[in-house]
């Protein structure tokens, strides 16, 4: 303070200064205003002049105050910045006294008072905020360590008593003795929890610095403890019941606890006992509480591991005992033994000789097992109620099903009916004649579903001991009946070949004559016994024949398949020569597997070719024509190039099924309108391109009449022009014949669509949405319903936007059979596709459908015409 004054005594001469330089400043300015003044009016310098100009020019008197005026304003700067200097030492003088306190607080701080008050108001004062937050946190670290302290020196002073007693008992007294003075109570016991009985015995007991000796015990669940050990949870109580048990003191007196911790002592999720702790004081603390659940687990693991040490010495001892007694005993043993070896010997020779005379019997079975296994036969026994008692093994071989699958009755199960009946039939006549074996011949079905001849005989040995039933000797005669169906097929073949107008030769592999029908001659010139066993080098003949026999046989031997051969060949037939064309099949013939002979069957189709020819020529001669008809009908059919002069935004999608259609397009422009429509006559091919003619051009003549109609009224004048035209407006009428129809007529000055239909729809896109205007429930002509009125088309008008899009379609493309499970191509999937590809140009639509509608339609014929016609506005 002492050097602020001296700064203010040294800077008071330095005021005076310049209160006297604004002083002469001012008076300067006044001198230099006089002397204008004085020039200006010529008058010479003196006192009187100075008075003059005074008294001509008032405004000097203003001019002569300007020098108090700078004195005065100096002044009264110079006191302002006075006052605030004295505001602003006294600022600093309060923050010098402010950090001094906080440098006091801080270096209490430093040597370890955490309990030190900052007695200065915070006002948002960063600093002294953050001392007070640094104070709070060093306070709240020194309890946390002083807490871990606690709790490690309790710790160590436990794990001392654990590690040095190997008792139980000795350990149990010693740690509550040390745990009721270190955690400062007056009472502690501990419990050991029994497994075999589910109780908790009480061990240990310590209080008022002395061991107390009570036996307790507590029933799992039942008491406090009984609670803490069931639960596995330590029980804090300061609310104590009035039947706990009272703490008795020569101080104290009788007086129940205040405040009572029982803990449970687990190991490896395993009950090993309850330590309990009660106090006089109202509340245990919260840190003894957690150093006391801290500590249970290693009392716990201490406690289980004596319990193993103690029972591993018991284990122990019973061995060193058992040893013992076998040591007596084994004395008793030896002898025993010695008189069993000798037993043992003469057991042994017994059952050697006993195993020799099994393994005889045995092997005697197997052989007897293997011999019915494998026989060719199956031999059945049935009892005198014709149920089976035997069947051998040789029947999984032949039928497929084991011996048990055959018993109980499913043996009949299997049989025809015509063979059950042969079966009983078989049985009635042994029983009846027991001298006298029955052989039968009947069908049954094997396991793998394969039908198989039986021939079955029968023997009644009800009156043999040995076999007591009635035996049947069954063989699979499957092959032996193909043999005879062969046999007699081949006789059957034999016959009809003689006397077939075919050719039919038998040839080895090495072209060696088997077989020749009487055919033969026509074309050999040879009779068929001369033939046999001949070759093909020893007969003359035909060489066009014998080239072709040739290089058939060795095609066959490098591939044994059957083949077809068209060839001409000479023949001499009624003394008539004459070329016959022959068409001949090539067969391989078999014998195990093995190439043995060439069947060739000849076939004269020398007719057929002829009429094949004329068919040819007739069928090129309608083709020729139907290609011309095509030519007229696509010259006056609309194309996408025409349409798309009066409508850019559009396309036609027309895929006929056959040359000519009966599907066609159809446009006409007549002033500000377009008409446009997509017909599906009755019938494809030439019938329904005829009936196209015929709706093209009555459309034309309508639309193309002075009246101005609508869309409906035009489908209405069609529908009876179309029923004049084929006389269906008759009472004798029998044609039905007709057409669908979506029909458009566009007015591009009012942007209107008008529509009518006829079976059929028209799709309008705006806006992502997809609308449908549905067409009338009826044909174009048809012969008319004698009963039933009929009802005009209905007429739709539509005021199309900018961006709308429209599409209709004959029924061939949704009718179209495809795609993975052969459904139709189906309205739903168009509409979708037209929702799904909304965005789409008209050129890109029309490239979406061809794709998808062959994708759709792959290997399967297409059934109908098809037509679609999309128009974007």
């Amino acid at each position: 303070m002492s050097e602020n004054n001296q700064v203010i005594r040294e800077r008071s001469p330095y005021k005076s200064k310049i209160i006297l330089l604004g002083f002469l400043i001012g008076l300067f300015f006044t001198m230099i205003a006089w002397i204008i003044d004085i020039i200006l009016n010529k008058i010479h310098i003196s006192f009187a002049g100075i008075l003059q100009i005074h008294k001509e020019n008032p405004v000097i008197f203003m001019i002569d105050l300007i020098p108090v005026i700078t004195v005065i304003t100096i002044y009264i700067v110079n006191r302002r910045r006075k006052e605030e200097k004295q505001v602003f030492d006294a600022r600093i003088k309060e923050r010098d006294a402010r950090l001094d306190k906080m440098a006091e607080f801080a270096q209490q701080i430093g040597e370890g008072n955490y309990e030190a008050q900052l007695d200065l108001a915070t006002n948002n004062d960063t600093l002294v905020n953050s001392l007070l937050l640094m104070r709070d946190n060093l306070l709240s670290n020194y309890k946390k360590e002083s807490e871990q302290s606690w709790i490690a020196e309790g710790k160590a002073i436990i794990s001392d008593i654990l590690r040095l007693n190997n008792k139980i008992e000795e350990l149990s007294g010693q740690v509550v003795h040390d745990l009721v003075k270190y955690i400062n109570v007056i009472q502690g016991a501990l419990y050991l929890f029994n497994e075999d009985n589910d109780t908790l015995i009480n061990v240990a007991t310590y209080g008022y610095n002395r061991k107390k000796y009570i036996n307790q015990e507590f029933k799992l669940g039942y008491g406090l403890i009984g609670q803490c050990a069931y639960e596995m949870e330590y029980i804090y109580r300061t609310e104590i019941p009035e039947d706990f048990a009272t703490i008795t003191s020569g101080i104290l007196g009788d007086q129940k606890p205040q405040s009572i911790l029982i803990v449970p002592l687990i190991s490896d999720e395993k009950l090993q006992g309850v330590i309990e702790f009660a106090s006089i004081e109202p509340e245990i603390p919260e840190l003894t509480i957690r150093y006391l659940q801290e500590l249970a687990e290693i009392i716990a693991r201490t406690i289980l591991n004596l319990k193993v040490n103690q029972r591993t010495e018991q284990l122990l001892r019973e061995s060193q005992q058992m040893t013992l007694e076998l040591k007596e005993n084994e004395e008793q043993l030896r002898q025993n033994a010695e008189e069993m070896r000798i037993t043992q010997e003469q057991l042994q020779k017994s059952n050697e000789q006993l195993e020799a005379k099994i393994v005889e019997v045995e092997n005697a079975q197997k052989r007897l097992h293997s011999l019915l296994e494998n026989a060719s036969e199956i031999i059945s026994i049935y009892d005198e109620n014709l149920v089976m008692t035997y069947e051998s093994p040789s029947v999984t071989k032949i039928l497929g099903y084991t011996p048990e699958e055959m018993m109980g009755g499913k043996d009949v199960e299997r049989l025809t009916r015509k063979g059950e009946t042969s079966i009983k039939e078989m049985f009635s006549k042994l029983l009846e004649n027991p001298g006298e074996p029955v052989t039968i011949q009947y069908t049954y079905m094997k396991k793998n579903g394969r039908k198989i001849f039986i021939e079955s005989t029968g023997r009644n040995l009800l009156d043999d001991p040995a076999i007591n039933g009635i035996i049947l000797n069954s063989t699979d005669i499957t092959e032996r009946k193909r043999a005879e169906r062969e046999e007699r097929l081949k006789s059957k073949m034999q016959a009809l070949s003689e006397n077939s107008l075919d050719l039919i030769i038998r040839l080895s592999t090495v072209g060696q004559y088997f077989y020749a029908n009487p055919v033969v001659e026509y074309y050999l010139q040879v009779k068929p016994a001369e033939l046999i066993n001949k070759t093909l080098n020893e007969v003359s003949g035909s060489e066009a024949l014998f080239n072709y026999f040739k290089d058939t046989i060795e095609i066959i031997k490098a591939s044994p398949q059957k083949t077809n051969t068209e060839i001409t060949i000479p023949a001499v037939i009624d003394d008539n020569k004459t070329d016959r064309i022959m068409s001949i099949d090539a067969i391989p013939e078999f014998n195990e597997n093995e190439l043995e002979t060439i069947l060739f069957v000849g076939h004269d189709i020398t007719e057929a070719k002829q009429i094949e020819l004329e068919i040819q020529d007739k069928n090129r001669k309608i083709q020729d024509s139907i290609n011309y008809a095509e030519r007229i009908q696509s010259s006056i059919l609309p194309d996408n190039k025409l349409v798309r002069q009066y409508l850019p935004k559009s396309f036609i999608y027309y895929i006929p099924r056959d040359v000519v259609s009966g599907d066609f397009p159809w446009f006409f422009k007549k002033g500000d309108l377009l008409y446009i429509a997509a017909i599906d006559c009755t019938g494809h091919g030439v019938p329904g391109a005829l009936l196209s003619f015929v709706g093209y051009f009555l459309l034309n003549n309508i639309v193309d009449h002075d009246r101005k109609m609508t869309a409906s009224e035009i489908c209405d004048q069609l529908h009876y022009a179309v029923r004049k035209t084929l006389k269906q407006d008759k009472q004798d009428a029998e044609a039905r014949d007709g057409m669908d129809i979506a029909f458009c007529q566009i007015d591009l000055r009012e942007k209107e669509v008008q529509f009518a239909g006829a079976h059929r729809s028209l799709y309008l896109l705006r806006n992502g949405e997809l609308i449908e205007f549905k067409g009338n429930r009826k044909a174009i002509g048809g012969i008319p319903h004698r009963k039933k009125a009929e009802v005009d088309f209905t007429n739709h008008s539509i005021k199309y936007k900018h961006g709308d899009k429209i599409f209709f379609f004959s029924d061939g493309l949704p009718d179209q059979l495809g795609g993975p499970e052969m459904k139709k191509y189906s309205p739903k999937r168009i509409r979708e596709a037209i929702l799904n590809n909304k965005d789409l140009s008209m050129e890109k639509y029309n490239a979406y459908f061809a794709e998808d509608f062959e994708k759709w339609r792959g290997n399967n014929k297409q059934i109908d015409d098809v037509l679609l016609i999309g128009i974007e506005f």
